[in-house]
């Protein structure tokens, strides 16, 4: 009997319970053991419940799951990263095996959490941090790993997935999109993690530092929420053949990389833009297999559940194999950060401008100077604007010769407002 102490009976924690007692055959199968939930760390034990579980596997101590030397394994699914990460550590070094869904705990502590889980010969496995369902942790280091990954880029945030895809097929405004997810539990109350792109970039930190083989803190990710995107830019981007996602994207080349999470203009022939609702995809490249799709649901109780439970069995095999703690993933490159002028990319650009001759010959010489082409030059008339709107998209260009021109921009009369600046894919 492989006995298990969970940390949480929450959404999350409540599918736990339901696929382990609902699947003790398939678990014994897989495991060669049965499995049995023995205590449970719950806040209040009078609290009524939709799973039914023993009562008295209930306890409002965490030390009473830790301590037990008869627990072979502890499932945290409490979130947060305190006292979640002194409960962890606190389980390592009683040499009990870790299953957590906690991204921001394994993105910002990732590190000293697998340090002394490898100290102690035991197991950490966290498939369920990152895009729910999807089975893309355990794919990066057991999928690719006769290969080298250049990019990882995706949907990893199913809040400002809704939310654009409404604004998208509805043409509703950013304020009414967010108050109809909150009242239907797809935001919270206070929604800046998810809408200004930090859930995200939590999740592109573990990604890329999987994908890249180094250690990618939170710090070098370059985070740019969907708060300000207007209806104007999803119609502009519609007309011109571009979905507006909430895209992480993590690339290498030369064995320097750049992480991001920013709004992104995505080609509509490119399989992320019918990505829709709270759905996650996840898009890795390879330089063997070359391009690759994951996609399936980023949350919700049993989705998550899955992926904590498969990692639980991944423990338990292991325990019957006796390799506990040898497939702990350590970094070992060095981290070289891409400079702005190795940071490349097409960019979508709306301007209002002065309605008069000679301006987009203004406009168009600036680009020249800093030796950035233009794929297409639009301009678009508008009833509700007396000022021209010019719609700029741009070959591949770096960072660096971006930031001259739009600063240059910023000091012509001729140009009364940068409207918006977005990255291209696709």
């Amino acid at each position: 009997m492989i006995k298990v102490g969970l940390l949480g009976l929450g959404t999350v924690g409540t599918g736990v319970v339901r696929i382990v007692e609902g699947h003790q055959e398939d678990l014994l199968r897989q495991t060669g053991s049965p499995i049995s939930i023995e205590r449970i760390l719950v806040q209040d034990r009078a609290k009524m419940r939709t799973v039914s579980v023993d009562p008295t596997k209930l306890t409002e101590h965490a030390y009473d799951i830790i301590d037990d030397p008869g627990i072979n394994v502890v499932i945290e699914v409490m979130g947060g990263i305190e006292p979640a990460k002194t409960y962890i550590l606190a389980a390592l070094e009683k040499g009990k095996h870790i299953v957590t869904a906690n991204k921001d705990l394994m993105a910002m502590h990732g590190a000293e959490i697998l340090a002394k889980a490898a100290e102690k010969g035991c197991d950490v496995f966290y498939e369920a941090s990152v895009a729910g369902g999807i089975p893309i942790i355990r794919t990066l280091v057991e999928g690719f790993s006769s290969d080298r990954i250049t990019k990882i880029m995706g949907i990893v945030n199913g809040t400002t997935n809704y939310i654009l895809t409404k604004m998208s097929q509805e043409g509703a405004a950013y304020g009414e999109v967010l108050k109809e997810a909150q009242a239907l539990g797809y935001a919270e109350a206070d929604p800046t993690s998810d809408v200004e792109g930090l859930d995200a970039a939590r999740k592109m930190t573990i990604l890329a530092t999987l994908g890249f083989h180094a250690q990618v803190s939170l710090q070098d990710v370059e985070v740019k929420g969907i708060s300000q995107i207007t209806k104007e830019d999803i119609l502009y981007g519609s007309r011109l053949g571009y979905t507006v996602k909430l895209l992480g994207i993590a690339e290498r080349q030369d064995d320097h990389i750049s992480v991001s999470v920013q709004p992104t203009m995505v080609k509509h022939s490119h399989p992320l833009a019918s990505v829709n609702g709270v759905f996650n995809a996840v898009y890795v490249y390879g330089e063997a297999v070359g391009e690759t799709m994951f996609y399936g649901p980023g949350a919700g109780e049993l989705p998550t559940a899955t992926s904590v439970v498969a990692d639980l069995v991944a423990v338990v095999r292991n325990l019957k194999l006796g390799v506990n703690g040898r497939e702990t993933f350590v970094p070992y490159k060095e981290k070289k950060l891409k400079s702005d002028e190795q940071i490349a990319s097409k960019n979508f650009i709306l301007l209002h401008v002065e309605d008069k001759a000679g301006v987009l010959a203004q406009i168009t010489q600036i680009f020249a100077q800093y030796e950035v082409s233009l794929e297409s030059v639009l301009q678009h008339p508008n009833p509700n604007n007396p000022k021209a709107e010019i719609i700029i998209i741009t070959h591949d260009a770096n960072r660096a010769s971006m930031k001259k021109v739009l600063k240059q921009f910023e000091s012509m009369d001729v140009i009364h407002a940068i409207k918006s600046v977005y990255r291209v894919e696709g």
